[in-house]
C-alpha cells in the first residue's frame, strides 16, 4: 500500500469508459456488506465514500476523470453512500459529473448536507446542492457541524414530513461538540448522525455511540484515517497476527474492520482519489469482524507501535 493513500492519480489511465466496463458485472453486497438503517429498517452498504478534498477538483480535466473512475469503481463494488457538502469546495459537482455518466444511479445512496448560518437560507442552498448533483431529492440531508441547528432541523423535518426526503441527520467532526450533539440526539427525531471514530478518537464510544444504538440513530463515521495522516503513519509498521484472521491485508482495512466492528456503526465514509484504495476500502467489510477481544488486542497492539 502506498504511504499516501491522498495522492492523486497520476494520469487518468484508460479514462472513464474503461472503469465502466466492469459495470455490468457489477458486485452484489455481501451480508457482512450490509447494514440497516434503524429508524426504516433499510438496507445500506457498510462502507461509503467521502468527498472531503478528494473531489474538490475544479475544472481539472485529469483530476475530474480519475474522480470519475473512483466512483464507477464505487458502482461496480455495490454502491451505497456518497457523502458530501456545499463546505467542500466543488466536491458536489464533482460527483454530479461522474454520476450523469454513470448507469446504475440507484446504486448510490445520497447524503449532503445544509452549511449556512442563514436559516432563510438554507432552502435555496438545498436547492443548489440538488442542482449539483443532478438529482431531485435526497436520501439524507444533514446539518453540517452543527451550524444553525435549531432552524435547518426544522426546515429538514418539514421536508422529511412533507415526502421531500427520506432521513435527516446532523454532523460533527475532530471530536468536537460532543454534549450539545448528545442533546441533540436526545431531543429531536434524527435518523443519521455523523461524527469521528477511529482508533485515536475514540470519544464518541463513551456516551455517543451506546445513545446511537439506544435512540434507534444511525452513525456514520468521517475521518476514518483522520484524512491520511493514520494511515500514513502506520504505512511501514507490521500488522498484528489477528489481522489474516480477519482478512485484512493492510492497516486502512484492519482501521475500517475495527471501526465497522462497533454494533452502533451503520456506515464508514473514507475519501480517496484512488480506485485501487477504494476497492480496499469496500472489501474491508467482507469477512470476518473483530469481537470485543479482538478490537482490544488491535488497540493494544496499535499503542505499542
Amino acid at each position: 500500500m502506498a504511504p499516501n493513500r491522498r495522492s492523486v492519480l497520476a494520469g487518468a489511465g484508460s479514462g472513464l469508459l474503461a472503469a465502466l466496463a466492469p459495470m455490468a458485472s457489477a458486485t452484489t453486497p455481501t451480508r457482512s456488506e450490509i447494514r440497516t438503517i434503524p429508524s426504516s429498517g433499510a438496507a445500506i452498504p457498510a462502507v461509503g465514500l467521502g468527498s472531503w478534498i478528494t473531489f474538490n477538483v475544479g475544472d481539472d480535466p485529469v483530476l475530474l476523470e480519475s474522480s470519475a473512475e473512483v466512483i464507477a469503481a464505487f458502482i461496480d463494488e455495490g454502491g451505497g453512500m456518497i457523502d458530501s457538502s456545499p463546505m467542500y469546495g466543488s466536491a458536489q459537482k464533482t460527483i454530479g459529473r461522474a454520476l450523469q455518466a454513470l448507469p446504475g444511479r440507484g446504486d448510490v445512496f445520497s447524503a449532503d448536507k445544509v452549511w449556512t448560518s442563514s436559516v432563510a437560507g438554507g432552502p435555496e442552498q438545498i436547492a443548489d446542492t440538488g442542482a449539483n448533483w443532478g438529482l431531485a431529492s435526497f436520501d439524507l440531508l444533514q446539518v453540517h457541524n452543527l451550524v444553525s441547528w435549531e432552524g435547518h432541523l426544522d426546515t429538514l423535518l418539514g421536508m422529511k414530513a412533507d415526502g421531500q426526503l427520506r432521513y435527516v441527520g446532523i454532523t460533527t467532526s475532530h471530536g468536537r461538540r460532543h454534549d450539545e450533539l448528545e442533546r441533540i440526539m436526545r431531543a429531536l427525531p434524527i435518523d443519521f448522525v455523523q461524527l469521528t471514530y477511529n482508533l485515536v478518537d475514540r470519544d464518541a464510544e463513551e456516551r455517543l455511540l451506546p445513545l446511537a444504538m439506544d435512540r434507534g440513530i444511525a452513525v456514520i463515521v468521517n475521518r476514518p484515517f483522520r484524512r491520511g495522516a493514520l494511515t500514513g503513519r502506520l504505512a511501514n509498521e507490521p500488522l498484528p497476527g489477528l489481522a489474516a484472521d480477519l482478512g485484512a491485508a493492510t492497516w486502512a482495512q484492519l482501521i475500517l474492520k475495527f471501526i465497522l466492528s462497533h454494533p452502533a456503526v451503520t456506515v464508514a465514509i473514507p475519501a480517496t482519489t484512488r480506485v485501487d484504495h477504494l476497492r480496499e476500502n469496500k472489501a474491508s467489510a467482507r469477512g470476518p469482524m473483530p469481537d470485543p477481544a479482538l478490537r482490544q488486542a488491535i488497540l493494544d497492539h496499535f499503542y505499542t507501535l
